[in-house]
């Protein structure tokens, strides 16, 4: 069951408008019995105008029927496809006090390593304020000689994921916007599940692709050698029968 909207505010309507036991709305809106006691009493919550949970989509008119006549029913909030998944944090992000101490560093490595990261993306990723971020960033910070840049993720104070995403959210803007980045930036843009599904070997710059197999033509082949000449053929020695005819001839003349 997803987190109940506005539940003490519900609780109000529910008292006001039905006749629940106080232990069947405390149960539906997670309060404690004696608080919906309160409530009724008009000790607890005053002031506090009522809100309809069946008017905004959290409670079907037929589950407060059967409560009504059931005292042992348990009230079932009503499923809203719509905002499944939309539960999101209000407010700046919480930081606990072991590492509040660590939070400038954590900006400083954001600042130095993603400059394309505006100030809000920033605060909300480790929950600090924009003049702390600023202050940093023109290094005007009264602790900056002391401070070194450290991975907010390291330090756990945002999750892997959150960063990769303010990060290529920076980089769609900025591309939008015509800005031209370098490759040491590119490199930064390459999430950590990106990283590690990529080849190993090493890809042949675009700019000499298709050269690799290039040779030219009318070159000769080093590979192929020339056959040998045959020994005797140095040597013009004529055959036994040539000498015999040439004797013959001699002896005629």
């Amino acid at each position: 069951m997803s987190k109940l909207i506005m539940a003490k505010a519900t609780a109000v309507w529910l008292v006001d408008n039905t006749t629940l036991s106080f232990k069947q709305i405390a149960d539906f809106c997670g309060l404690h019995e004696l608080e919906v006691q309160g409530i009724a009493d008009g000790d607890v919550a005053t002031g506090v105008k009522g809100f309809d949970p069946v008017a905004n989509n959290q409670l079907d008119a037929s589950e407060i029927e059967k409560a009504e006549k059931d005292p042992l029913h348990k009230l079932k909030q009503k499923f809203y496809a719509a905002a499944t998944g939309e539960e999101k944090r209000r407010g700046p992000r919480y930081t606990p006090l072991s590492k509040r101490q660590d939070r400038p560093n954590s900006i400083l490595w954001l600042v130095k390593f993603h400059p394309e990261l505006a100030d809000a993306q920033i605060s909300k990723l480790v929950g600090t304020t924009k003049p702390t971020i600023q202050s940093i960033r023109e290094r005007t910070h009264w602790n900056i000689g002391n401070m070194e840049p450290i991975d907010p993720v390291a330090l756990g104070l945002c999750k892997q994921s959150e960063l990769d995403l303010a990060v290529q959210k920076a980089a769609a803007k900025k591309a939008k916007e015509g800005g031209v980045m370098s490759d040491d930036e590119r490199r930064k843009l390459v999430s950590t599940e990106q990283s590690l599904g990529m080849d190993t070997e090493p890809k042949i710059p675009s700019a000499i692709e298709g050269l690799e197999t290039f040779t030219l033509s009318g070159a000769p082949d080093d590979d192929k050698e020339e056959a040998l000449p045959d020994a005797e053929s140095f040597f013009n020695l004529p055959d036994a029968d040539d000498k015999d005819a040439d004797e013959d001839e001699d002896k005629k003349d």
